[in-house]
């Protein structure tokens, strides 16, 4: 009998069979080349196909509980494949194995040479990305080597894990970034003392950093750049401020410009009034005009924000559900839970802050129309310049 051989074998026929009462292998082998032979004429007998290397070693599982044998069958096939569906098929008009009444089923007809191509497809994206830098001068090897080193040097640093230099510890002045990609941007250009707040959420690491080190905040070059400085800045004590450029990050800023934001930096005081001042600037972003609001015949008058009121909004934020945002009177307690699209609909002369889980340009334009003293949300969209109050949470 010719073997065939594993590089020849194109199918694999897949059968399931459930019987009445117990048998061995044998048996099913016997009542697979028994109960075929003649059916599909002498080219097709399994007996003489195996012989000749067409139909490779059948194995068969089977399993004997409560009077019942189940099992699996695998026929290896170098057929082509209409000649082994044929195969396949006839294998089902099987209605005895040994003594007893049994059914077989074909589970399916598996295209080996399918699983193969699988496979060389992805060991060949994984060889292809293991391909690193071809025709890489020595110049950009050396380059390449120098930043992975100071990429490699990033540690975990404090209770919450952040993303920092090797040099936090051993600084006496410590630089505070937003994100783990700006951590990552400061190593690749040798600036080692430096610490990410990574989420949103205000990690008390650095504010205990505040109390031993010289903090200078980093931000992006945006409208939530300015949202975080006073976030960290109620948080923790920051001497200087420094910015991205106009509509960059950080994270891509390249080292000539890292540093020459870093030379820039100012006392906090400072920044806040440069900022307050820049009411036109657009930070690089496509703004939608203000609306033009009917606004109320008087003008109300709303009392200054205090810490307390800080700290008690800080509290609400759990109320914050979906889209919805909240109104506050000046007492802070919840008189209105609406959707966004019916801040414009909405009559009161109570609204004093709202409360959002994202602000949008409509969420600051109700709030420009009810008086609001505030927005206060956990993330800042794209928002319009505005002379309502936003507080970061």
């Amino acid at each position: 009998m010719a073997k065939i051989s594993p590089t020849s074998i194109k199918y694999s026929i897949i059968a399931t069979f459930v019987a009445d009462g117990p048998f061995q292998k044998p048996d099913v082998i016997g009542a697979l080349f028994g109960q075929t032979e003649g059916l599909l004429g002498s080219d097709m007998e399994l007996r003489e196909l195996q012989k000749e290397g067409k139909i490779g070693r059948i194995e068969v599982d089977l399993v004997t509980e409560g009077g019942k044998t189940t099992g699996e069958i695998i026929i290896p096939s170098a057929l082509d494949k209409t000649e082994t569906t044929i195969i396949a098929a006839s294998l089902e008009t099987i209605d005895k194995i040994g003594p007893t009444d049994a059914k077989i089923t074909i589970k399916d007809v598996e295209d080996v040479r399918g699983s193969k191509r699988d496979y060389i497809m992805e060991r060949a994206k994984a060889l292809l990305a293991g391909i690193k830098n071809e025709g890489m001068d020595s110049s950009e090897m050396g380059t390449e080597l120098r930043e992975s080193t100071r990429v490699a040097k990033i540690v975990s640093y404090g209770a919450e894990g952040l993303a920092a230099g090797p040099d936090v510890d051993s600084s006496k002045e410590v630089t505070v970034v937003e994100g783990r990609a700006d951590v990552v941007n400061m190593l690749k250009h040798g600036i080692k003392n430096v610490i990410g707040m990574q989420g949103t959420r205000f990690p008390k690491t650095i504010a205990t950093l505040s109390e031993t080190k010289e903090l200078t905040l980093f931000v992006d070059g945006d409208r939530g750049g300015n949202l975080i400085a006073q976030n960290v800045c109620d948080n923790a004590k920051v001497i200087y401020i420094t910015q991205a450029p106009d509509g960059k990050e950080v994270e891509e800023l390249t080292g000539k410009e890292l540093l020459q934001a870093l030379r820039k930096k100012v006392p906090k005081l400072d920044f806040f009034k440069r900022s307050s001042g820049r009411s036109q600037r657009s930070y690089g972003r496509s703004e939608r005009p203000r609306r033009v609001e009917e606004t109320p015949a008087e003008n109300i008058e709303r009392r200054a924000l205090t810490d307390d009121d800080r700290a008690k909004l800080r509290e609400l934020e759990s109320e914050i559900k979906g889209r919805n945002v909240l109104v506050l009177d000046e007492s802070l307690d919840i008189f209105q839970n609406v959707p966004a699209s019916r801040l414009g609909s909405l009559k009161t002369d109570k609204a004093f802050i709202l409360m959002a889980g994202n602000a949008t340009g409509t969420i600051i334009h109700g709030a420009e129309k009810l008086q609001a003293k505030a927005v206060a949300a956990k993330t800042f969209g794209k928002v319009p310049e505005t002379d309502v109050e936003l507080i970061s949470l």
